[in-house]
């Protein structure tokens, strides 16, 4: 297996990525870990405006991985933007970059995309399509084939870099959603986000919000059956698997289900070394 390889016009050294929401936004990883090992970074979440996210505690483990509710909490756009996209420039790495983008009504994913299009450091980004659209009583944008379609309509017009839409395993049809997508204008799909969970600690709730998202080993069946099943509908899309990735065995499920880029979170935030090992091990054995 040729480790090297191009996905959506990108060049990617390897097929190995950090996850959004577990790399910050790269320089809070410096002198952790070598960043330059990974194909790509996918940045923490970038919304129109700073959020604060939800009540503590936000992360809870378990047996078979972890839960989490942070609540999409960052700087807002103006700051990543100002602040700590200009600093991952300043590193001068030749990791890939995407930046992962939230909104909350259908116009701000697409207005956060053109108040970053300008910038030379990353090079596309990742629509979480997970966020609730406030204007539709909270319903989550990857849900209905028709806002996702809007969504990835109106950020393809903001910017002419390439798009992965990041979906939720929760979907009834993630095939359907995905091809909505495609023919959008995404060039790639990202699968798959958290699966909704909750666990209690005694008679209370162990997160703040109540319940999260499900991440770790748990996810990786799961991860895996649904990049085979878009694979199947859409063999020409860039797929990026996620989900429960800690050795290269488990990036080989998700490249042999159709992936071609894997993207490795809660693992990484137990061991920020552990990316570098599963890259050494895949040179050792695919290089």
């Amino acid at each position: 297996m040729k480790l090297a390889r191009t996905v959506a016009g990108i060049e990617f050294a390897n097929p190995l990525l950090l996850a959004s929401g577990t790399a910050g936004y790269g320089v809070e990883l410096a002198g952790v870990m070598d960043l330059g090992r990974v194909g790509g970074i996918v940045t923490k979440a970038v919304s129109l405006e700073p959020r604060d996210g939800n009540a503590p505690p936000r992360v809870a483990e378990f047996r078979g991985g972890m839960l989490n509710s942070v609540g999409l909490a960052n700087p807002g756009v103006e700051a990543v933007r100002g602040s700590d996209l200009p600093r991952l420039a300043a590193m001068r790495l030749p990791t890939r970059v995407l930046v992962n983008v939230v909104g909350f009504g259908v116009g701000e994913y697409a207005e956060v995309i053109a108040r970053l299009d300008d910038l030379e450091v990353h090079h596309g980004y990742e629509i979480n399509l997970s966020c609730p659209n406030t204007s539709a009583g909270g319903v989550e944008f990857g849900a209905d084939a028709g806002q996702v379609a809007a969504v990835v309509s109106s950020c393809r017009a903001a910017t002419g870099r390439p798009l992965f839409a990041k979906l939720s395993p929760a979907l009834p049809d993630i095939p359907r959603i995905a091809a909505a997508a495609q023919e959008a204008g995404a060039d790639g799909i990202t699968l798959v986000n958290t699966l909704p969970g909750m666990l209690f600690h005694g008679a209370e709730p162990r997160l703040g919000n109540g319940f999260g998202g499900v991440s770790g080993p748990a996810l990786l069946a799961t991860g895996v059956l649904a990049v085979k099943r878009v694979r199947a509908r859409l063999p020409d899309i860039a797929i990026i698997g996620v989900g429960g990735i800690r050795s290269a065995e488990d990036v080989r499920q998700h490249l042999r289900a159709g992936a071609d880029l894997v993207a490795i979170g809660t693992a990484a935030l137990a061991d920020p070394r552990l990316p570098e090992r599963v890259i050494a091990d895949l040179e050792r054995i695919d290089g």
